[in-house]
């Protein structure tokens, strides 16, 4: 095991390599983690890396954006949070290697966005919840998150979970596909490895170039106009609503 980071942790197994987050409690992500993170799948096939697994710490996956952090951040610098985001979500959706999200725990929001876009999902089996909660806590789906729920569950389920923010539970996000497997949470990385192993075990070039053809219509989401789109995405960051919603749910967070 290695730390490539002071946030992530490298542990290669043969020519597979995961990557585990490592910011506790929860994960959360900012600006350092998702740069990070972009960062080592960017570079990971040139370092001769096959596949990658993507994981957390027992019973948390991801908590999503680091609300109570993010809230003492100016402009120029949220704005810059949302980019290194869009940034990260494109690594993950053009990797030339395939990635599997070993979701080790609790992946609301940003932590279920996170798996949306690798190849494959397992996901820890027991009282965790999955979703995309962002509606719930004052910030409107973005566009290109909101693509991707598409692409993976389908219009009619994807307009449920996004515009509900409701959170299920791994065996309800197996029965709608926003999973591929549910295993025991001692298992989820094993798994993933072994789902990698699968990948590796095919003839490469047939496996990679059918794969491209395969995720295309998945890449072709970065293909808009994402300058635009990041300016309205920040712009609502900032709304008078999204921040009483944000500042009341950090009040909360803090009675606990």
């Amino acid at each position: 095991m290695t730390q490539t980071s002071p946030v992530i942790l490298t542990l290669d197994h043969g020519p597979i390599r995961e990557l585990r987050m490592n910011r506790p409690p929860v994960n959360a992500l900012t600006g350092e983690l998702m740069s990070s993170l972009r960062n080592a799948i960017e570079t990971a096939a040139q370092q001769g890396v096959r596949a990658l697994v993507l994981s957390g710490s027992p019973g948390r996956f991801s908590g999503g954006l680091d609300v109570p952090f993010l809230l003492t951040l100016d402009r120029p610098v949220i704005a810059g949070v949302w980019r290194e985001l869009y940034a990260l979500l494109k690594a993950l959706a053009v990797s030339p290697i395939p990635i599997a999200a070993a979701i080790t725990g609790h992946a609301p929001a940003g932590g279920t966005v996170l798996a949306m876009y690798c190849d494959w999902r397992i996901a820890a089996d027991g009282d965790f919840k999955l979703g995309v909660n962002e509606v719930q806590v004052g910030i409107p789906l973005p566009p290109i998150i909101v693509s991707g729920l598409r692409r993976l569950v389908g219009s009619r389920v994807a307009e449920w979970l996004a515009v509900s923010g409701v959170l299920i539970s791994p065996a309800e996000a197996l029965q709608i596909g926003l999973v591929d497997e549910v295993a025991p949470p001692d298992q989820v990385i094993d798994r993933a490895l072994t789902w990698c192993k699968g990948r590796l075990a095919l003839p490469p070039e047939a496996m990679s170039l059918t794969r491209r053809e395969a995720r295309a219509d998945l890449t072709a989401i970065f293909e808009r106009d994402v300058e635009a789109e990041l300016q309205k995405v920040t712009a609502t960051w900032w709304h008078p609503e999204t921040q009483n919603t944000l500042h009341a749910l950090v009040a909360k967070m803090g009675k606990k």
